[in-house]
């Protein structure tokens, strides 16, 4: 989601049934190594949008010329459109030194919140709500711009809002950026073959 947005707010109550959603979700140890910063400030919104609009340009002029002109016409953000962004967070001290189940795979704890994200989505979608995950940023800016304390990563910038409708078709597929991948051809039976 990123040119569908409406403008318009999506609403409180909404807004906590998404977030109750993703608060829901499963978690190694039961840790819940997530947090959600809601922003609706204008000119927050406004400083992330420039930032990434600068990280957008700097992406663009190290393509290859026919990468670039394939990406020039995608929208890569709804920050100002979408009028509500989601920072989601990761706390790997959560839950304490010892979290059941992470002890051999410590990875589990940022899956948790990865999770938290999807249940964020399908919540979300269900409710008419489009999402969309801003990715070009550096993480120390945004985590100065919203005053994350040491230790907590910003790990998703999800634009959240009301849309005119909903594709079909992925943005970065309509625009011949990457085509999706037939199911079959991640399916693997026993063993991983290539």
């Amino acid at each position: 989601m990123r040119a569908e947005f409406t403008g318009e707010l999506v609403d409180d109550a909404t807004l906590l049934r998404i977030l109750d959603a993703a608060h829901r979700a499963p978690s190694v140890g039961n840790s819940q190594p997530w947090d959600f910063v809601v922003v609706r400030e204008r000119g927050t919104l406004t400083r992330f949008a420039d930032h990434v609009a600068r990280k957008r340009i700097e992406f663009r002029d190290a393509l290859p010329p026919e990468r670039a002109r394939t990406f020039e016409p995608i929208k890569i953000e709804g920050i100002a459109e979408s009028g509500t962004g989601i920072v989601v967070t990761h706390d790997d001290d959560r839950g304490g030194p010892q979290v059941l189940g992470r002890a051999t795979v410590p990875e589990t704890g940022l899956y948790s919140t990865i999770l938290a994200i999807q249940n964020l989505w399908l919540a979300a979608t269900a409710e008419g709500v489009g999402v969309g995950w801003v990715s070009f940023y550096d993480a120390p800016f945004l985590t100065e711009l919203i005053g994350l304390p040491p230790g907590i990563r910003p790990i998703a910038w999800l634009c959240v809002g009301p849309v005119h409708e909903f594709q079909e078709i992925p943005d970065l597929e309509r625009f011949g950026w990457r085509t999706r991948r037939p199911l079959d051809q991640a399916i693997h039976w026993e063993h991983f073959h290539p």
